[in-house]
């Protein structure tokens, strides 16, 4: 990617993170005191994306892959000082696996033709398996987002595991 096109997503990325958060603090008038810019919280999230644009700049696309693990706890962090939910911390962890997996994709569709295939399918699953892991352990520790059928995720990543290993190219 040549430097004018590096230069372009950078800030078109800038100007949809801006728009995106005056856009919900316009829309959702109850977000304005949430969406307070100056909480601690908010650096965390800069240091990613301050990350991702080194990244950009020097055209090395796997530092999307710290890049998000960072300001997606960063997010995390934010919304618990928002919301006073401290106690999610014992299940919001299995998001972090899920950040590395949008760092990955991420890297994937910025780096080579060669890499982006596998970047792409190996974050996607990284994905699943962490949306899976935030699903079961946010109801084992009281949350329940699926009531009583919760263990049908640990079949389902039970099966994402075994196909994974019987259906690999060799």
């Amino acid at each position: 990617m040549n430097q004018k096109r590096r230069s372009n997503l950078v800030m078109g990325f800038l100007l949809v993170f801006v728009g995106a958060l005056l856009l919900a603090a316009r829309l959702v008038p109850e977000l304005r005191g949430w969406l307070d810019l100056w909480s601690w919280p908010i650096y965390v999230i800069a240091a990613g994306a301050g990350l991702f644009l080194l990244g950009l700049l020097l055209s090395e696309p796997d530092l999307a892959i710290p890049a998000c693990i960072v300001a997606g706890i960063g997010g995390i962090l934010y919304w618990q000082n928002a919301t006073g939910n401290w106690d999610t911390w014992s299940f919001a962890w299995t998001l972090i696996p899920g950040f590395a997996g949008i760092g990955t994709v991420l890297s994937g569709l910025l780096g080579s033709a060669a890499r982006r295939r596998k970047l792409v399918g190996e974050g996607l699953q990284t994905m699943l398996v962490s949306a899976v892991m935030f699903l079961i352990f946010a109801s084992f520790f009281g949350r329940p987002l699926l009531g009583d059928y919760w263990p049908v995720l640990l079949i389902l990543l039970g099966l994402i595991l075994m196909g994974r290993v019987l259906f690999q190219r060799k």
